[in-house]
């Protein structure tokens, strides 16, 4: 458009960046023209992706670091197809996300002519695995389909939301200029005084309470960290809490609640506090969790109150809001502590004495990284055995630095994860925990971290040379393995190929040595190490 009318795609996009989106992950395709139109002097940076699947994952990595919603354009059909598994795991880890994509024109829509990327109803595909799905059938629906968008990662339960804009809509000028109608009404309050008073009243009487705190959390570590002080009280976390309860808190129980000494202790409590967690059994590693006490949830989606753990008192609201309120009903002075500091401590001892060979083996590399992590850095791992025991033997330092595919457990996720999270800050360099298995999915994403990055991004491959998980499952099944010991390629010449600086330690000593190295340098480190090496 000359005339300097907007068209739907451009206005849009200057919708989006009064929204405050700095950042959008994507492909250019042939159905997403108008919106890339609109790019040029918006402010907001483009990410190109090598496959739409990336684009997803960088935006769920983007949203875990920033805290703010990570954006993504993706074309018709296929383009929404391949965004669909990190769709699903950014649902299933209550990650906000905005999917832009586009459609055919409106009046193909549901008709099966045939048309270029056509779907029978692209809306349905998505609408299980998000906050909701819509269809903006005019270019005025756009603003108030992004309202309604924020007002989900603002007041809700957080979660992707995909909005389909027709080819006519993206192309044709629009009759006002509403890109600059920005909603923002955030909903979230603390819970009700009865709720907040009922609670207060069991913790006071609580001879040992204990918190367990999730990714809903991740705005309460103050809060929080108080009230495990003033009741003594055991300070859990899910994964996707980590680094919620201080690092050396003598009363931080890290997120142990998947391995025995954790079942144990959580079984001795007589009141828990569930904040911000689902309470889910991909975090617990067992159906279900020995709660013989009273269970107290703090949540701002009341559907969790009445799920797999019913509670004795129900907190719907922010759990910052609620934390604090809570604060203010207990007792000022804090507990003697001695008693829950000592059973936090008999559990550490109890979690590293639990180790078979291969989580020493892990906890020995996961010793290494942790001397040499630079204190602001955050790590994105992938489904790979070395990140199932960092994530419950691995201290993160702070909230927002340990990023994982908890509930959907999807292979593919740590690395363009990681380079998301490179996206959400200035400063802070990534860490990138993958197996071999996990990083073929998405490996052509180290070109756009090549292309893109000028801070360190360490990419250290856990290379077994098998689906080693699923191969010890089958043995641990007396099923033969079949399919576990595939081939793999030439990892070093693979990163090389696409402008990786590689690096092949050959013992512990030289792994620590390799990424602090990586960490120096500024651009991607593709370390590989051998599972023989780290013995």
């Amino acid at each position: 458009m000359n005339n300097g009318t907007l068209t739907g795609g451009q206005a849009l996009v200057r919708l989006l960046a009064n929204y405050g989106v700095d950042t959008v992950f994507g492909i250019p395709g042939v159905h997403t023209l108008e919106l890339y139109r609109g790019l040029p002097g918006s402010g907001i940076r483009h990410v190109l992706t090598r496959h739409e699947q990336g684009a997803g994952f960088m935006a769920d990595g983007y949203a875990r670091v920033s805290g703010k919603p990570g954006v993504c354009f993706v074309i018709t059909g296929p383009g929404v197809t391949n965004a669909a598994t990190a769709i699903g795991q950014a649902y299933a880890d209550s990650i906000p996300m905005l999917v832009i994509s586009s459609v055919n024109h409106t009046a193909s829509l549901g008709k099966g002519w045939g048309c270029l990327h056509e779907t029978q109803d692209q809306r349905a595909m998505t609408a299980p695995i998000t906050a909701f799905s819509a269809v903006a059938l005019r270019a005025e629906d756009l603003p108030e389909l992004i309202a309604r968008a924020y007002a989900v990662f603002d007041s809700e339960r957080p979660r992707p939301v995909h909005i389909s804009v027709p080819l006519d809509v993206l192309s044709a000028p629009v009759a006002r200029d509403w890109s600059a109608e920005v909603v923002r009404r955030p909903g979230r309050g603390p819970a009700s005084a009865h709720s907040l008073d009922a609670a207060a009243s069991k913790l006071a009487k609580a001879k040992r309470p204990m918190i367990i705190a999730g990714g809903g959390a991740l705005h309460a570590a103050a809060e929080l960290q108080q009230m495990s002080t003033q009741l003594a009280a055991p300070f859990f976390t899910s994964v996707a809490g980590k680094g919620l309860a201080g690092l050396n808190a003598p009363l931080n129980a890290g997120s142990s609640l998947c391995v025995q000494p954790g079942w144990d202790l959580i079984a001795e409590a007589d009141v828990v506090v569930a904040v911000g967690t689902e309470m889910a059994d991909t975090d617990f590693w067992r159906e279900r969790l020995p709660l013989n006490g009273e269970l107290l949830r703090v949540d701002i989606d009341p559907r969790k109150f009445n799920d797999f753990y019913p509670c004795a008192v129900a907190l719907h609201g922010d759990a910052q809001q609620t934390v604090a309120a809570l604060l203010e009903r207990l007792p000022a002075s804090p507990r003697d502590a001695d008693a829950a500091h000592a059973a936090v401590a008999k559990l550490r001892k109890a979690v590293d004495a639990s180790h078979g060979p291969l989580q020493v083996l892990h906890q020995h590399i996961l010793q290494r990284i942790a001397a040499v992590l630079p204190d602001n850095a955050f790590i994105s791992t992938d489904m790979t055995q070395l990140a199932y025991t960092g994530n419950y033997a691995f201290d993160s330092r702070a909230p927002r630095s340990w990023l994982h595919p908890t509930g959907y457990g999807t292979l593919g996720y740590g690395l363009p994860a990681g380079i998301g999270g490179m996206f959400a800050s200035a400063d802070r360099p990534g860490l990138v925990l993958v197996g071999d298995g996990g990083f073929l999915y998405t490996a052509q994403e180290l070109a756009t971290a090549v292309e893109e990055l000028d801070r360190p991004l360490v990419v250290l491959l856990w290379n077994n040379d098998a689906l080693g998980q699923i191969r010890d499952d089958m043995l641990s099944l007396d099923i033969e393995p079949i399919g576990v010991l595939p081939r793999n390629p030439d990892f070093a010449g693979l990163g090389r190929a696409f402008g990786c600086s590689v690096a092949q330690p050959q013992s512990l000593d030289e792994l620590q040595r390799d990424l602090r190295s990586g960490f120096a340098r500024k651009g991607v480190t593709l370390i590989e190490l051998k599972h023989a090496c780290a013995r």
